[in-house]
């Protein structure tokens, strides 16, 4: 085999790109309509159109799949972008951006499915919980913390413990909102009730959290 042939065959090749791309979309969208146990790397090759080997050479197993399938699920809707600092704006534009798209990401059809059938009796067990944790809600937070912390040497907040700063502040956005939409109990809201919301939470997080100077 000539060198040239050898590249072209080789990996990362676009087509072997277009594959991996076409697992992972059909991974976002059957572990959510069927749960971890009931999807299987069959019915996934089926959806993305290639096969079973196909699958496993991209993917080592369903574990493997299915944690980055939610990273790409968060990656998709809270871009890593969302959180690079940039100190010349300001700070609450910044966490508006990031609270939309965050409120975007859990109260999408598709986040409170998957919710539901991981917290659901006997459907889960702890390791699959523990990798969904470290794959989506976790490396959230863990980015949203390295915006915080860029943000209080910039001297625009004032945070003590940023671990706990970054966890309230999601905690707020989900709100009683997300519970009732987990119960299937909650009416669809308007665009301004979403806005209203979100600048309520931004506002409330930075009176908490601005230096007392720049009040």
């Amino acid at each position: 085999m000539t060198l040239a042939v050898a590249k072209t065959c080789g990996p990362g090749r676009p087509k072997d790109l277009e594959k991996r791309a076409a697992i992972l979309a059909a991974a976002k969208r059957l572990f959510p309509l069927s749960g971890f146990e009931g999807t299987s790397m069959d019915a996934i090759a089926a959806e993305a159109g290639v096969s079973k080997l196909t699958v496993y050479s991209h993917f080592t197993d369903k574990e493997t799949l299915f944690v980055a399938a939610i990273r790409a699920r968060c990656q998709d809707q809270v871009p890593d972008a969302l959180f690079d600092v940039d100190t010349s704006g300001p700070v609450r534009g910044q966490l508006l951006a990031i609270a939309h798209a965050f409120l975007n990401l859990v109260m999408s059809p598709e986040a409170i499915s998957l919710h539901r059938l991981l917290t659901s009796s006997g459907s889960a067990s702890p390791k699959l919980g523990q990798l969904f944790w470290e794959a989506g809600p976790l490396r959230m937070r863990e980015s949203f913390e390295g915006f915080l912390r860029q943000e209080v040497e910039a001297g625009q907040l004032d945070i003590a413990n940023i671990t706990r700063a970054a966890s309230q502040f999601f905690a707020l956005l989900k709100g009683e909102l997300h519970t009732r939409l987990l119960c299937g109990c909650a009416q669809a809201l308007s665009v301004n009730d979403i806005e209203e919301h979100v600048e309520a939470t931004v506002d409330f997080f930075l009176r908490a959290y601005t230096p007392r100077a720049n009040c």
